[in-house]
């Protein structure tokens, strides 16, 4: 018999979740759903397998997602199909497929499992959840003051203040409208250094620079882009809006550009303001000509995606998990002195559960000591041992493990017992 074992580790940039991560994971999932839902927004889904033509289909930055950050195969009937990454593509193919039975405005939004082939590092892994929240049908600055708001709602729902982060905001048209003025109206040219500015936070200033003359193919040309993108003063309608929404926390960035050549208006991204984790948590922007791709119908969009990695980061930095949240462990425990009384603890243990209790028994063969350590260990609050003497008589004891208050009787004049915090 061979030694070689297989290794417990997970695929790399995938994670195992464990009863209390899922329980973390589930509280971010209902927050999410719950806010969306207050805006009106109505949830959908999709298969988790789209055609890869869908994500070469707007040029080569998008050919390149495909060739390089995703998982992508050539399935049995030669079809070409990739993991999706995004869901921005599926949401327009699903509204486009769908335009003459819709009633605009839509509002949807989705949690989707998604997948990159890419470097694992903080905040990013190869598979994850997302967030999306869409808006579709309406070409007033009024949707992106709503998403945008949405997204600011979002983050206050874990029990964030708003010093703790902060929504940038830029606009894809003005830019154009500004880079026209110092004379760069290729689009090529505006495209690369869209990208580039994408990127701007994380490389070396010099090689910024160095890298945008090189796009323009002027030093002083270069300078003059940077003088626009770093002057960040004056303001806007969705910005104004925001503030009368009583979102104080946004600013003008003209360093945000988001790096799909989708977007078409307005782009936000919002940040974490701690040091430690001092990142963007969401993003998003307008996108108004992306069904073209499926019809000669262009319906207005705007949406954002907020990953539940940066998510949780985000919580635990600032401590904003609620810590019955991590408890995973039942409200009661049925703990049977010896074997003979497992089948009258399971019964106790339904009876219970029917009056709406989270109940388990510890069947296992440890002493009963043990039993009774390991439930308060655990979190459980009330602990019911079980011999012959209680099956016997019917007569059980409730003890509550934090105060050690017991209660003992029959069952039913019990049940308000289960009921202390």
């Amino acid at each position: 018999m061979s030694d070689n074992k297989l290794s417990t580790d997970s695929y790399k940039g995938v994670r195992d979740f464990y009863p209390e991560d899922m329980a973390i994971q589930r509280y971010i999932f209902q927050t999410w759903s719950k806010t969306a839902e207050s805006f009106g927004f109505e949830r959908y889904d999709a298969s988790i397998l789209e055609p890869s033509a869908l994500y070469k289909a707007k040029g080569a930055e998008n050919e390149e997602l495909v060739n390089e950050q995703t998982y992508t195969f050539t399935d049995r009937g030669d079809r070409e199909v990739t993991l999706r990454p995004e869901m921005t593509p599926t949401v327009a193919r699903m509204i486009a497929g769908q335009r003459h039975e819709l009633t605009f405005p839509v509002r949807w939004y989705s949690i989707p499992n998604l997948f990159r082939y890419e470097r694992p590092q903080r905040g990013r892994l190869r598979e994850f959840w997302q967030f999306n929240c869409d808006l579709f049908g309406v070409d007033d600055v009024s949707a992106d003051i709503e998403l945008i708001a949405l997204a600011h709602q979002t983050i206050i729902d874990f029990g964030a203040t708003p010093d703790m982060f902060e929504i940038r905001i830029n606009d894809r048209s003005e830019m154009n409208r500004l880079y026209g003025e110092l004379g760069i109206t290729d689009s090529d040219t505006i495209a690369k250094i869209t990208r580039l500015n994408d990127q701007k936070a994380k490389i070396d200033r010099t090689d910024y620079q160095h890298e945008l003359a090189a796009i323009v193919g002027d030093e002083a040309l270069a300078l003059a882009v940077i003088s626009l993108v770093e002057d960040n003063s004056g303001s806007s309608p969705v910005l104004e809006g925001l503030r009368s929404l009583g979102v104080t926390n946004a600013y003008i960035d003209r360093t945000i550009a988001r790096g799909f050549n989708y977007y078409t208006g307005t782009v936000f991204e919002l940040f974490d303001t701690a040091p430690e984790n001092n990142r963007a948590l969401l993003g998003g922007g307008r996108f108004d000509n992306l069904t073209t791709m499926f019809s000669g119908d262009a319906i207005s969009g705007i949406g954002f995606g907020m990953g539940d990695v940066p998510m949780r980061d985000f919580l635990e930095v600032h401590q904003l998990i609620p810590e019955h949240i991590r408890t995973t462990a039942p409200q009661v425990m049925i703990i049977p002195m010896e074997a003979e009384q497992n089948l009258y603890a399971e019964q106790v243990a339904m009876h219970i559960r029917q009056a709406g209790h989270k109940v388990a028994t510890d069947i296992s063969t440890r002493k009963v000591g043990k039993k009774i350590g390991s439930a308060s260990d655990r979190g459980v609050k009330f602990v019911i041992v079980i011999g012959e003497a209680e099956m016997q008589s019917g007569d059980l004891t409730v003890k509550h493990l934090a105060s050690g208050q017991e209660h003992t009787g029959p069952l039913d004049t019990l049940m308000n017992s289960l009921d202390m915090n």
